[in-house]
């Protein structure tokens, strides 16, 4: 696919689109992008284009179709998100912003890496649900072509498409990326049990082809009759809905008839009540097996008339009814609601549409926790669904297994709080009852509760009503715990022989917010309720505020000995020698300390050695404060800046240790084509492991930006310059 072929199909469903700005965003992108190479070997540039080829099947407007072009350059090149909104606009700098992952932080897990990107994901589709489009169609070609990974990457990335992006999908209503996702999930997560699949379907296809045509030779032959103007297809099921049936019925492949089924598309609404009666004329329904999703259509906008009947055959077949306009949502979902700006914005019930994604933020902001925040994200996004009403007859849709607990914490927080028990079809119930599709709920409360008890984290099933009921008993003990984790960090401060104020309240602040603790009440109430140890917190800022200490008095006793004599002159610098030059002496021999490993750019200090010449440290350096003892040693010394010679570094990584780690290290190597002089790697007893390896850099620009890189690896944790080089 080439930027020709994107411009093609977008004058067939745009002829007004600006390609002008389509083809500078291509030029930009190939730019930024250029002498980058995929892991298939191919230029990086052939992934944007299959990213924004994607999104013009989904008929996306120009500012959606020029933010794919550019979704990587910010995170994988040098461009900022200054230079994207002032050649392409505010609009697209923020969609590119929403879709660019948070690299440039530090994470104590893989698992609140995951978390952070999805957060800011949501929280970009809030604004913006243009932003996931993007991200759906990135991760769809990187499902495409993710046979160019290691084959525990394959297995990690299919696993995260299933748990997260196939059910999003499902979600906006976007079954075409859905069924996709899906089937490549499978291919590389569980390989053996999907070519089985795809073997097995392929040998039943004719006969099944053959049977479903008489079906719909049978139908057209019934419409025509009764003068219904109608489309009459064969639609096949996915491999991993099939593989997902065989699971959890415990079935064969043989035992499952619904592998084809026949979908009707017709005109107008009253012409799909009027199918369904012609079908239930010419073969007899299923009990129980009928659903009506254009009266109550799920929360992902998706209509149609399910009805499953006995077949000719005696088997059981579904057949779908729906309009054009409904199969047009069901293929393309939230995407097919999106209106052009120049046509007059969004359709004016969107937010409504959007209304599982507003839910979702409600509760996801107060969640601190990545594995409580991962387990309730999983459970919206999977979950079946349960249509039940208010008594004022509105519907509202939950998870199945939901309880009246669920109901009336969807109402209000309060009325879930004063929920002293339930009527459901004017009956009443206990809390735990199961609802159930058509069920009318109503809450009884109480002024006089004494709020939730914590019996009912086991009952509820929505993530809404269990943030709620945490937050209520969080708040509940939030002073006392207050007030304890105050005592217990003064307890430790006395106990390391500090004083009382050695310790700043914003060191604590600031420590606080690397683990989501937002203000100093937070992390007094993280230590007094356990979640954070006074003792390792104290010793941790004990040895930051005792390293800066030290470091300040050691850069300032380096100042005030070499400028003691004001009155005196100051001699004018060397020439130099190694890339270094010495204040007032000339031809000496020049060393670079091992123990600190001096790079070009670093604060540096000189100490003349016995026979050695001078030796170069970083003012940093831990022996540099031993060498004040001999100030007369100490010379100003400072980079030459016309000095260009590469130099050694010495990186050590430290992450997770897994299988794959030092790959994908060296993979980051490979792909900007440099090599290691020497690398080591081993694992520690906490479940890290090390990887050491020494470099050699052109400059501090390069030795930056290599850091940066091995910080966005996977399951890496910290990436520091180490001596010894």
């Amino acid at each position: 696919m080439s930027l020709e072929d994107i411009i093609q199909k977008v004058i067939l469903y745009n002829p007004d689109a600006d390609l002008q700005l389509l083809k500078r965003a291509f030029a930009f992108a190939n730019e930024a992008h250029a002498g980058q190479k995929r892991n298939s070997g191919e230029p990086y540039i052939t992934h944007p284009v299959a990213i924004t080829t994607i999104l013009t099947d989904l008929e996306m407007d120009m500012d959606t179709l020029v933010a794919g072009l550019l979704h990587d350059t910010v995170e994988d090149t040098g461009t900022t998100l200054e230079d994207i909104e002032k050649y392409f606009g505010r609009e697209v700098a923020q969609l590119v912003d929403g879709v660019t992952k948070l690299s440039r932080l530090e994470y104590r897990s893989k698992e609140e890496r995951q978390v952070e990107n999805l957060r800011k994901m949501f929280l970009a589709m809030a604004r913006d649900i243009r932003v996931v489009l993007i991200k759906l169609a990135d991760r769809l070609h990187n499902m495409r072509t993710l046979q160019y990974h290691l084959e525990h990457k394959q297995r990690e990335i299919a696993l995260e498409t299933l748990e997260i992006f196939a059910p999003l999908a499902h979600r906006l209503g976007i079954y075409r990326l859905k069924w996709e996702l899906e089937d490549l999930a499978l291919r590389f997560s569980n390989p053996e049990k999907y070519y089985e699949l795809a073997d097995l379907v392929a040998r039943t296809r004719e006969k099944r082809e053959e049977y479903i045509r008489s079906i719909i030779s049978v139908l057209h032959k019934k419409m025509m009759e009764v003068k219904i103007n109608a489309e009459i297809q064969g639609r096949p099921k996915n491999l991993y809905s099939i593989y997902m049936k065989m699971q959890k019925q415990q079935l064969e492949f043989n035992q499952i008839y619904d592998v084809m089924a026949v979908r009707v598309l017709v005109d107008s609404v009253r012409d799909c009540y009027a199918v369904l009666g012609t079908v239930h004329t010419l073969w007899v329904p299923i009990p129980g097996r009928f659903k009506d999703y254009i009266a109550m259509p799920k929360s992902n906008m998706y209509q149609s008339l399910h009805t499953t009947v006995v077949s000719p055959q005696g088997d059981p077949l579904e057949i779908q009814i729906r309009t054009w306009e409904m199969h047009r949502t069901s293929e393309y979902g939230i995407a097919a609601h999106w209106r052009y700006k120049e046509g007059g914005g969004k359709d004016g019930d969107f937010d409504r549409k959007l209304s599982w994604l507003r839910q979702i933020l409600d509760w996801q902001k107060d969640l601190k926790d990545a594995r409580e925040f991962m387990e309730s994200l999983k459970i919206d996004l999977f979950a079946d669904v349960v249509f039940v009403f208010t008594p004022k007859g509105d519907v509202m849709e939950f998870p199945a297994g939901s309880t009246p607990l669920d109901f009336a914490y969807r109402v209000h927080t309060q009325v879930g709080h004063n929920c002293v028990g339930a009527k459901v079809n004017n009956k009443i119930v206990p809390l735990d009852y199961t609802l159930k599709n058509g069920d009318r709920v109503e809450v009884l409360t109480s002024k006089q509760s004494h709020g939730p008890s914590r019996d009912w984290l086991k009952i509820v099933k929505t993530s809404q009503a269990k943030t709620k009921i945490r937050q209520w008993f969080k708040k509940e003990q939030r002073e006392d715990n207050i007030n304890r984790g105050r005592e217990l960090l003064e307890r430790e401060i006395k106990k390391h022989g500090l004083e009382p104020d050695a310790i700043k309240s914003d060191k604590l602040t600031e420590y606080g917010q690397k683990m989501n603790l937002i203000s100093l009440d937070d992390v007094y109430a993280a230590v007094g309720d356990g979640t954070v140890s006074a003792s390792s917190l104290v010793n941790k800022l004990r040895e930051e505020v005792v390293r800066e200490g030290k470091q300040a008095l050691v850069s300032e006793g380096i100042r005030v000995l070499l400028q003691q004599s004001e009155s005196r002159p100051l001699p004018s610098w060397g020439k130099p020698t190694q890339g270094i030059r010495v204040r007032g002496v000339d031809n000496l021999l020049i060393r670079l300390a091992h123990c600190c490993n001096p790079v070009p750019g670093d604060d540096i200090v000189g100490y003349i050695t016995r026979g050695r010449g001078v030796s170069i440290h970083r003012e940093d350096c831990s022996n540099v404060e031993s060498l004040l003892n001999e100030p007369d040693r100490l010379v100003e010394v400072a980079w030459d800046k016309d000095f260009h010679s590469p130099f050694q570094v010495r990186l050590e990584i430290v992450g997770a240790d897994r299988a794959g780690l030092l790959s994908d290290i060296m993979s980051v190597l490979m792909e900007l084509k440099m090599s290691a002089n020497w690398v080591t790697a081993r694992g520690r007893k906490d479940n890290t492991g090390v990887v050491e390896m020494i470099l050699e850099m052109r400059n501090m620009d390069q030795l930056d930006y290599i850091i940066n890189r091995f910080s966005r690896v996977q399951d890496v944790y910290s990436v520091n310059r180490r001596g010894q080089a």
